[in-house]
């Protein structure tokens, strides 16, 4: 039976060696952080996970070791985007069998695609694999924005959800309007920028990159919606959303999630180049910020 995806999911800051290799306990120690903050999920190399830098052997291995470590403890969505199609639907076929519970995928980068090679690209993967498939919608780094006509076409071939990072709540809601007729589809929403207006209107949780130093903030905010705490959990969003402002201080946020790892005490590694370590007083500048609002 298929585990259920909802709630606060994290998209993994990946761990690596100086020089750019997976680093392991490192791995481990994240995945631990996530479990003891209350995360139900997590996203793995995906944007914040750095999974475009990394080769396919690497990608394998960050899925091998997150499911060892999680150890059912966490529902892991394994994102699979690549390029390539034969590439994708590799690294799909690892994360099933190794035990990820689902994939999701950017749809095919660098090169303009037209919707009809969207739709081929996303039938492999449905055809590659048993577990359910996920799109994740992200414009700015795929060059395609997955509309609601494209969204209704991705399910007929199989996709069973979707991840949201457009980071707009009216595009959101559309693709919602487009798939009302599909109760069974389900929606993430891929920033804690709009989480919960995106809950309010159906998304079961969030792919939230604050999570990954901070878990604990969301799911504070994910159990007030919960309990139909709205008006606390409106409150919330505005904590949620200036947290989320001082970690855009440093021009990474994929860099500014180590920072804010290593001041928690955990042991993540080093970003892979080309993504630098923060600037010393940039991080530091993050650090005072979340020291006031009582988060260090």
């Amino acid at each position: 039976m298929t585990k259920e995806l909802f709630g606060i999911i994290p998209p993994m800051t990946t761990p690596f060696t100086e020089s750019g290799e997976v680093y392991a306990q490192g791995v481990r120690e994240v995945v631990d952080f996530q479990v003891r903050g209350g995360s139900h999920g997590l996203f793995i190399c995906g944007t914040y996970g750095s999974g475009p830098l990394m080769t396919l052997e690497q990608r394998k291995q960050v899925h091998e070791l997150v499911v060892d470590q999680a150890a059912g403890r966490l529902t892991i969505v394994a994102h699979v985007g690549t390029a390539a199609t034969d590439e994708a639907v590799e690294l799909a076929k690892h994360a099933e069998a190794v035990g990820a519970d689902y994939v999701a995928s950017i749809p095919p980068f660098y090169f303009h695609h037209d919707d009809r090679t969207v739709i081929a690209y996303f039938r492999a993967l449905v055809e590659a694999v048993s577990i359910p498939v996920y799109v994740y919608n992200n414009p700015k780094t795929s060059g395609i924005n997955v509309s609601g006509s494209l969204l209704r076409r991705l399910a007929e071939v199989g996709v069973q959800g979707i991840k949201d990072s457009g980071f707009s709540y009216i595009d959101f809601t559309h693709l919602v309007l487009a798939m009302q007729d599909q109760p069974e589809f389900r929606f993430i929403v891929g920033t804690e920028g709009i989480s919960f207006p995106a809950w309010m209107v159906g998304a079961k949780g969030c792919v939230s990159g604050l999570a990954n130093a901070f878990p604990e903030v969301m799911v504070k905010q994910w159990d007030l919606f919960q309990a139909g705490r709205y008006a606390e959990a409106g409150e919330m969003q505005l904590t949620v959303n200036r947290a989320r402002q001082v970690l855009h201080i440093p021009s990474s946020t994929n860099a500014a999630c180590y920072a804010a790892l290593h001041a928690r005490g955990v042991d993540a590694g080093y970003p892979k180049l080309p993504v630098l370590p923060v600037e010393e007083d940039k991080g530091q500048a993050m650090l005072a910020v979340f020291r006031e609002m009582g988060l260090l």
